[in-house]
């Protein structure tokens, strides 16, 4: 009992609730006692509901085995052992305090029957009441020598004893909030069991025709309610339980007590009745539907008034009403349905009250109760007819037949309808009958065909001899209720994108923001004075200053390391010739921010010194390397958030041997460490020192991820802020263990598979994965205690992948298998990780969606259009479908296209006319089967306009930007009349084979001169470096981009491409930076 604890709040609360209950009700529900006592027996494995216990439950938390309560009017007396005497000690200061009552233990030891205690009980009421009248509760029955000792004492002690029962139930019957979200969660649990299980698993076995008993059912659905996690349900499967054995009836034999036991017959393809109560902290729920097979008329009007009736028992079960006149209204809307039969073969009441007891006695639906109903009661609604025949039955299982409907109501505030807290299991008709038609109502279509699976019947598969509600003119394919289901989605989508992008435009946050240095605003030398001196006219590297100084015209000019690109040097024979490439072009910050400035790209240099140019070359390189990682790790800073600072728990729960990714970087071999959880975060250290602390508040998703097909148990934690892990900048920390070790057969022969140290190589393994996983699944569950308890408005919760509904795809580089969470899109197994939220996604594209293709991609369009849209590439057509309802069941619309789109352009032009694409449609745009419509006939001629150029041409064009950039003007024109005369000539008359062969034969003519063209200006290249004007024959009209002069300068020749020059600054020289004035000096000298 170390790690149980009794909330005393709570404990107070409710207890001051009773007295308070029982000092003003005495007379009414109290039976006029002024003493009350309550026992409960020995602990029992049998499941009971007594409202002893359910006292127990309410003030405790627990049930407190051989233990006798009185309380008194002044004090409150307890006889339990010494273990549980232990628990209530810390209640005695607040008991005090807070309710105003004593809180007296009484402690049985163990060697004694605890008769002399059980006196004092009787003695302190005698002293506290001269006429003791003590409420008891004489229909719990209880075993254990404790309550037979109870019995005796106090039937020998001449105390007056009255039943307080009904004083008990009517304190119990209203819940408060906590109370009411226990039931809800205990209905959660029996709808989605109901719809997910049982009707999944009622349809296969009709659909396959299995023979299996409904004891085995009951079984099979009572491990689903025990263990949720096998639905996917995240309830603690603790805290889970039945409130009864399910209960499946077919055949003709029905039974509508919840107290009856599925029987050993076979499933029966007619009626079938279904009852499942859940508990979640011993609160109760119920549930009951019937589904009808081959349902006729009579059976259908039979079900509709019954469920009428059940609708206006619900709707008159509201705060001030009289239990009898509910009753009675609901009774008349079976008559006013023409079914006065049903009202004789109703059950012998509409249903009960609920809570900690399964039924509360004092608030049966009942037309005798003359009880009122009031805000928190919680009711099971329970509308049953058995014993009804139907006439021509195919079989005498089905001659006989009942029909039940049941669900979980709660009492809302005053003035406001009752809660159906199972309302997320259907009882609508089309929800609970079938239509299967057998091979001797096919006629001529039933000649043996094949089964197909009702599933496959109901998307619209070929006709069998089996359908599934096919004669429902209303039912619906999967593909059309998925397909209303978007484009519901789709007006909201739109909405909500035109709201956040007028948002953004209105307060500036659509504008990207960077962070770091500006190249523009960087200074080598802020005075000329600061330049190093220089003897000779060499290149020189000040790694200080982060600056490179060369020599320009006889000047020594210093350029900041950052407007480097790149620097070569190259050899030929005596001489070595270093080539400086600057900066440049539009993405390039100052070529944006001096838009009309002359920006130097290139320079040249030959030396005599081929070690010195071999060493100039190395350290600008090494220079420019460190530099710019230094601006990485300062620019990576500048955007961390401050973390809180660990506080150390009370209790810390620990993970052993876990290794972590990223890892910490460095030198020197890779060390596992501990995970520690404390009181606001996760704290990681290893052997060597390095630590790293994850928050709580930090905490965007919690993903655990237990070893199945994997060889490694996954702690997870994507993070709202980035933290710095080692020299990196991280938003996603994962911690894990291998469950098993990597091993390689060194004589490489087979092993047989029966070999019996591979089997039991395999048996280790097996323990040593079930071990990990339960470890981990042990440290998730206390984390979530703690987050549930201290850091509840988080809303933190581990999410576990959805192996089912994973995929294949690659996000990266690699292919891996991703998998769906209840928030995420997650790859977790191997880096870099993948973690989409579903709350980032605007819309998801499927590209490449054909018949003839085995794969298609997924492109991921992000709230925020200024991040790229991620695309996750080759997912296997075959889970198509699966992406399909997932993306559906998550509320996120998506489209299917044939080719891959260019998003970057797309979202550009969304952003600047929000309003104009909504009024343009919107997302439909990307509707593939509206575009096709609307477009037929307009893409022949919207083609001929469009143009995009084929590899071999965009290889060419960035093969060698001076190429691109030396073409002039002249050209782009004549090449442009060219393409436009052509066009022109294709459209008036289309070519013969001989002309289109002519046309070919001058193309390879163009091309190889081309080559030539091109071969020629390489070999001028070469040359140009060999000190004088190059004697090539001019070129045609070259760009100002593309001018070049060539300068004798002491022994270097410098090869100056397009320029800028240095500037003055504030009294010095500044460094040569782009989009700098031209020098004074310089600028005469500069001839075109």
């Amino acid at each position: 009992m170390a790690d149980v604890s009794i909330d005393a709040p709570t404990f107070c609360k409710r207890l001051k609730k009773l007295v308070d209950h029982w000092k003003a009700n005495k007379e009414a529900t109290w039976s006029d006692a002024n003493a009350l006592a309550v026992l409960v027996g020995a602990s029992s494995e049998d499941l009971r509901y007594l409202k002893s216990i359910s006292l127990h439950l309410w003030l405790f938390g627990y049930e407190l085995p051989d233990t006798v309560l009185v309380i008194t009017s002044s004090e409150l007396l307890v006889l339990t052992s010494q273990k549980k005497a232990s628990l209530l000690e810390p209640l005695a200061a607040t008991c005090q305090s807070d309710v105003g009552l004593k809180l007296k233990l009484l402690i049985k030891p163990k060697a004694e029957d605890g008769s002399v205690q059980m006196q004092q009980l009787v003695d302190a009421i005698k002293e506290a009441e001269s006429n003791a009248v003590v409420g008891t509760l004489p229909k719990d029955k209880h075993d254990g020598k404790v309550a037979e000792l109870f019995i005796r004492v106090f039937a020998d002690s001449g105390l007056t004893q009255v039943d307080a029962s009904g004083g008990f139930a009517d304190l119990l019957s209203c819940k408060d909030q906590t109370e009411i979200l226990n039931v809800k969660k205990a209905a959660m649990l029996a709808s989605k069991v109901m719809q997910q299980f049982v009707v999944t698993k009622i349809e296969g076995i009709l659909d396959d025709g299995k023979k299996i008993k409904h004891s085995k059912l009951s079984e099979m659905t009572e491990q689903v309610i025990t263990d949720p996690s096998k639905l996917g349900i995240k309830l603690k499967a603790e805290n889970v339980d039945i409130a009864y054995p399910p209960i499946f009836q077919s055949g003709g034999k029905y039974d509508l007590r919840v107290s009856v036991a599925s029987d050993d017959n076979v499933l029966h393809d007619g009626v079938i009745v279904v009852s499942i109560g859940t508990r979640y902290s011993s609160y109760c729920s119920n549930i009951g539907r019937t589904y009808i097979i081959n349902p006729t008329k009579k059976q259908e009007e039979e079900y509709a008034a019954l469920l009428a009736a059940q609708e206006a028992l619900i709707s008159g079960l509201v705060d001030g009403a009289v239990i009898a006149n509910v009753v009675d209204k609901a009774i008349k809307v079976l008559k006013s349905k023409g079914q006065e039969h049903l009202v004789e073969k109703l059950t012998k009441n509409l249903g009960f009250g609920m809570g900690l007891e399964f039924r509360e006695s004092a608030n049966v639906l009942a037309s005798k109760n003359e009880g009122v109903v009031r805000t928190g009661m919680v009711f099971n609604v329970s509308l049953g007819v058995q014993g009804l025949e139907l006439p021509g039955a195919k079989d005498a299982k089905g001659a006989t037949y009942a029909i039940q409907v049941a669900d979980t109501i709660i009492v809302g505030d005053k003035g406001k309808a009752a809660e159906v807290a199972t309302s997320q299991c259907p009882r609508s008709w089309d929800k609970v009958s079938y239509t299967l038609k057998d091979d001797e109502d096919d006629g001529a279509d039933g000649e043996g065909g094949s089964d197909i699976k009702l599933e496959e019947l109901t998307n619209g598969a070929l006709p069998s001899r089996k359908t599934l509600r096919s004669d429902d003119p209303t039912f619906k394919s999967a593909e059309q209720i998925r397909k209303e289901k978007q484009d519901a989605l789709l007006k909201a989508k739109n909405e909500e994108t035109l709201r956040r992008l007028t948002a953004q435009q209105q307060d500036g946050s659509g504008e990207a923001s960077t962070s770091g240095r500006k190249i523009s605003e960087v200074v080598a030398y802020r005075s000329v004075m600061d330049m190093p001196p220089s003897r000779d006219l060499t290149i020189q590297v000040d790694s200080k200053n982060e600056s490179v100084i060369l020599p320009v015209y006889g000047i020594m000019v210093p350029f900041h390391i950052t407007t480097i690109k790149n620097v070569t040097s190259n050899q030929d024979h005596d001489h070595a010739f270093i080539r400086v490439t600057f900066n440049f072009g539009n993405a390039y910050e100052p070529c944006s921010r001096f838009p009309n400035a002359i920006f130097l790209k290139e320079l040249s240099f030959r030396s005599a010194d081929l070690k010195h140019a071999n060493k100039t070359v190395q350290d600008i390189k090494v220079l420019r390397s460190n530099v710019q990682q230094r601006d990485k790790e300062r620019a990576e800073r500048a955007g961390l958030v401050a973390q809180e600072k660990l506080v150390p728990g009370k209790r810390i729960f620990k993970l052993p041997d876990l290794w972590i990714r990223p890892n910490f970087g460095g030198k020197g071999r890779k060390v596992p460490g501990n995970l520690e959880a404390h009181a606001n975060g996760f704290k990681y250290l290893n052997p060597k020192g390095e630590t790293i602390n994850v928050m709580y508040r930090n905490i965007k998703h919690a993903f655990f991820q237990p070893a199945e097909n994997e060889m490694v148990t996954i702690l997870h934690f994507h993070l709202i802020h980035p933290i710095m892990l080692g020299n990196k900048k991280t938003k996603d920390v994962q911690f894990y263990a291998e469950v098993m070790d990597v091993v390689q057969t060194l004589d490489g022969g087979r092993r047989n598979m029966y070999d019996p140290d591979e089997i039991e190589e395999e048996q280790r393994e097996r323990e040593r994965r079930n071990k990990v996983n339960a470890e981990f699944q042990q440290f998730v569950k206390r984390v979530q205690e703690v987050w549930e308890k201290d850091f509840a408005e988080l809303h933190l919760e581990f999410d576990i992948p959805f192996r089912e509904l994973g995929f294949y795809g690659t996000p990266h580089r690699s292919t891996v298998f991703i998998m769906p969470t209840v928030n995420c899109l997650v790859e977790l197994t191997e880096m870099p990780f993948t973690v989409v939220s579903i709350a980032d996604i605007e819309i998801v594209n499927l590209e490449r969606v054909g018949f003839n293709l085995k794969n298609f991609d997924m492109a991921i369009v992000f709230k925020d259009f200024s991040r790229d849209v991620m695309r996750i590439d080759a997912i296997p057509s075959k889970q198509l479908e699966t992406a399909k309802d997932w993306l559906t069941s998550v509320k996120i619309k998506y489209y299917e296209s044939k080719l891959n789109l260019a998003w970057k352009p797309i979202l550009k032009n969304i952003m600047e006319d929000p309003e104009g694409f909504i009024e343009q449609g919107g997302w439909e745009f990307l509707n593939l089967d509206k575009s096709d419509s609307e477009g037929e006939g307009e893409g022949e001629e919207e083609a001929s306009e469009d143009y995009a150029p084929d590899e071999e041409e965009s290889g060419d064009e960035s093969e060698d930007d001076e190429d691109s950039d030396d073409e002039s003007v002249v050209d782009s024109d004549e090449d442009d009349d060219d393409d436009e005369d052509e066009d022109e000539g294709e459209d008036e008359e289309g070519m013969s084979w001989e002309e289109l062969e002519e046309e070919a034969r001058r193309q390879d003519r163009e091309h190889d001169d081309f080559d030539e063209e091109g071969d020629e200006r390489k070999a001028r290249k070469r040359g140009g470096g060999g000190g004088g004007p190059s004697k090539a024959p001019p070129r045609k009209a070259q760009a100002l981009s593309g001018s070049r002069l060539v300068a004798w300068t002491q022994g270097f020749v410098t090869d100056m491409r397009t320029h800028t020059a240095n500037a003055w600054g504030d009294g010095g020289l500044r460094g040569m930076q782009p989009g700098m004035p031209q020098h004074e000096l310089c600028r005469d000298e500069y001839v075109w």
